[in-house]
């Protein structure tokens, strides 16, 4: 059953074989074995990628759920559980623009402490050891339990330094500006960019100078500090350099962002810390 879950997880017998710590061939043996227990097929192996069965995907989100409920109650075993930090996962932008100057507060508020697994990949909740992940979507998604923390806009901001006289622009000022722009982690039509931005301000056919780009949004924010230019960014994530003057709005024309949200197993073990971490999270605002 294990091997079958973890096949139908990845959709994928090596990347199974990887986390389970055998073989490709060993893998498919045990499913095939499970399928002919069961006397029904539980994944259509061709054509090519391996995909589930109907009755794969009835199967697939039980023996995940009880799996999980298992490993649960096994760590719940565990008499010093309670002492060990939560392992929360964040994007690298999030820990370092938003988690990190929350932290001791997080530890004296809540009385928790945590580990900040930064890392701009999903992180798989079922295979990776951690606790609690902060995402960034538009809705929950189907698994896991989801819990709302706060929406966002993303604004135009720049050092002040690169502002003639300290005060909002037009459109056309900020078209003089150098623009930067960073590589959105997704292929969503909600990507922040020059170019709907432009168009939210009804300046869809303007002419846009050059554009520094940067692969991190860390790092377009960290360009824009330091005066190089215009940045569309996260006003979650540039609060502090805002009310410090380190940045500075200089347009009230705003695209709406997407909602962070924590997302953790409905089986985990430690749920009242979880919900005590999502609390304090909820109020800082």
């Amino acid at each position: 059953m294990r091997a079958f879950e973890a096949a139908a997880r990845h959709l994928h017998f090596a990347n199974a074989a990887d986390e389970l710590g055998l073989t490709p061939t060993a893998i498919s043996h045990q499913v095939r074995q499970l399928e002919e227990f069961l006397g029904v097929e539980l994944f259509r192996r061709h054509p090519r990628p391996v995909s589930l069965s109907p009755a794969g995907e009835r199967l697939f989100p039980v023996i995940r759920d009880s799996l999980d409920r298992i490993a649960g109650a096994i760590e719940q075993l565990s008499a010093d559980q309670e002492e060990e930090p939560l392992r929360i996962s964040v994007t690298m932008a999030f820990a370092s623009r938003w988690l990190m100057a929350r932290l001791p507060l997080l530890c004296e508020q809540a009385q928790l402490n945590v580990t900040v697994e930064a890392e701009d990949r999903v992180t798989d909740l079922h295979a990776s050891g951690i606790d609690i992940a902060i995402r960034y979507a538009e809705h929950p998604g189907v698994e896991a339990e989801w819990h709302r923390l706060f929406s966002e806009r993303i604004i135009p901001v720049c050092n002040p330094g690169l502002l003639p006289d300290g005060s909002r622009l037009s459109v056309e000022q900020i078209l003089k500006l150098p623009l930067i722009h960073y590589r959105w982690k997704s292929a969503s039509r909600s990507a922040p960019s020059w170019e709907r931005w432009l168009a939210h301000a009804g300046a869809d056919g303007a002419r846009r100078p050059a554009v520094q780009s940067f692969s991190e949004e860390i790092h377009a924010i960290d360009a824009a500090a330091a005066g190089q230019g215009a940045v569309l960014a996260s006003e979650r994530l540039v609060e502090d350099l805002l009310s410090k003057g380190v940045l500075t709005q200089i347009s009230t024309i705003s695209l709406p962002g997407l909602t962070y949200w924590a997302v953790f197993l409905p089986s985990h073990p430690r749920k009242d810390a979880l919900h005590r971490l999502v609390s304090w999270l909820k109020q800082q605002h």
